[in-house]
Formats: structure tokens, sequence, C-alpha cells
């Protein structure tokens, strides 16, 4: 080979231009950005304001900014006990959707058995029938297990209703698992259950997050299965407190835009940093 032969060949793969797009699909994209973010912004203002300023101009700015609307809802007791019961909620709901969705995702993925596909569809089916349409019957049973006005009675309903969506994102990360990985683990003495926690776990853990987080955050927004379970205040969660909240200070708007705004913000925050996990284990899952 020759030095200009050698010499012509690339030493490393050209880059490609990067393609920006059209104007029109940032100013599209701009326009969608504004219009989600505006409510927001406007009932996170709205609590810096006083009612006079609210009624005079909605949509002007705080001038003078008003901390003590958000400082009497931080400094009051009913806000923190509500995020408590809300956090409680979500933790156990999450807890019971991963815990139960990955193992019967595990069997329906890994083993084969008579009427597997079948209950693979009914998991599946489970995404068509939403909760609003079981709310009488779901109201019917509670009330006969004496779980009325209790976490309990809204955690385990969430956890049913989330199993679906649980099993039909973590099969196909336990179904990629390649065969040989699970005959060599055995071959080295390894049980069932230990693949499971030393190989199944690791290697589905985006699924499992994402999971998670679907599961927290149906939780932390959950307000027609709470309305129906939940009657006294002690026990209301987070969407039910705006709600009681509103009506008890109807004439003071300003604070009750500062309590719906404080309500809002964990489930933003979680959601904004998960967002990529989220994305991940999604797209993990159409892939698998």
């Amino acid at each position: 080979m020759t030095a200009t032969t050698a010499g012509s060949r690339p030493t490393h793969r050209e880059r490609q231009p990067i393609r920006w797009g059209t104007p029109v699909a940032y100013v599209v994209a701009a326009i969608v950005i504004l219009l989600m973010l505006a409510p927001v912004a406007f009932i996170i203002l709205s609590g810096f304001r006083t009612n006079s300023q609210i009624t005079t101009n909605p949509a002007g700015f705080p001038n003078p900014w008003e901390v003590g609307n958000y400082l009497a809802v931080l400094t009051g007791d009913i806000f923190w006990r509500e995020v408590l019961n809300s956090l409680i909620a979500g933790l156990a709901t999450t807890a019971g959707v991963v815990i139960l969705g990955l193992m019967a995702s595990y069997v329906l993925a890994r083993y084969k058995f008579k009427g597997r596909g079948a209950l693979y569809a009914t998991f599946a089916a489970g995404l068509m029938f939403p909760m609003t349409v079981a709310i009488t019957p779901l109201y019917i049973v509670v009330k006969n297990l004496g779980l009325m006005n209790s976490l309990t009675g809204v955690i385990l309903p969430q956890i049913a209703f989330a199993l679906p969506t649980t099993i039909i994102i973590l099969v196909p990360f336990l179904k990629a698992i390649p065969d040989e990985i699970q005959e060599a683990a055995f071959m080295d003495g390894c049980s069932r259950i230990g693949f499971f926690w030393r190989m199944v776990l690791p290697l589905a853990t985006p699924g499992v997050i994402t999971t998670g987080i679907l599961a927290f955050i149906g939780s932390w927004n959950s307000y027609l299965l709470p309305l129906f379970i939940l009657n006294d205040e002690a026990m209301f969660t987070l969407p039910l407190g705006v709600q009681a909240f509103s009506s008890q200070y109807s004439v003071d708007t300003a604070r009750v835009l500062a309590f719906t705004a404080l309500s809002m913000i964990p489930a933003l925050i979680f959601f904004s940093v998960f967002e990529r996990r989220i994305v991940g284990g999604l797209t993990g899952a159409v892939k698998g």
C-alpha cells in the first residue's frame, strides 16, 4: 500500500450536518409551549397578588409582590397534612404496582404455560377500562370491605388500575433478556429466585423506574377515586384539598391560587426531573 493511498483513507467518520428544521416548526412549537405554560404561570404569579390586583388587572404582574398568601398556606397545617396523605398514597401505590407488576410480568415473559396469551390479553384489555366507568361498583366493593374514608381504600384500587400499564411496559423488557443468560446462570447453580434478583432486576431497571414514576404521578394527581372514598378532611389528599380550600376561601382568590400553585409544583418538579427516565423506559419497551 502506497503512502498516498494510506493518506487518502479517512481516519474518522465525517460528521453529518445537523438539520435544524424549518422556522415554521419552531414558531408552532413556541406557540404550543406558551399555551401550555401560560395557565401555570398565571396561577403561580397570581398567588403573589392581592384580590384587588386580580380584579383590577387579571393578566398583570404583581405590583407590589405579596408573599403573604404563600406564607399563610405554608405555615398552616392543612397543606402539609394533605401533602403527607398524598405522599403516603403515592409511595404505597408505587411500591405495590412495581412489586406485583414485576412478578406478574416475569411470569408472563419468561414462562410458557397454557393460557398465557389470554392472561396477557386480559391485562392489555385493562387499558381500555378506565376508572371512571368502574367508579360505582368500585365504591360498593370498597364500602363492603370496610375501607371507606381510609387511604387503604384509595391505594388498593389505584394499584389494580395501574397494573395493566405496568405489565405492558415490563413484559417487553423481560422478554428481551436472552435465554442463554438464564441457562448459563442455572448451570452455575443460580436458582430461579437468584436469577430474578441478580439478573432480571438490573436489566429491567429502566422499565421499573418508568412504571414507578407513572404510578406515583397518577396517584398524586388522582381526584375521582379519593372524592368517592374519602369523606373526612383529615384524610384528604392534595387534589381534594384544593377543592375544599377553594370552597372554604372562595372570596380569597389570591390565597386559593397560592394553594393551587403549591399543590401542583411537586408534581411538576417530579415529572421534570424524571422525564428522561420515562422516555427511556417507554422507548425500551417499544424496542423490546
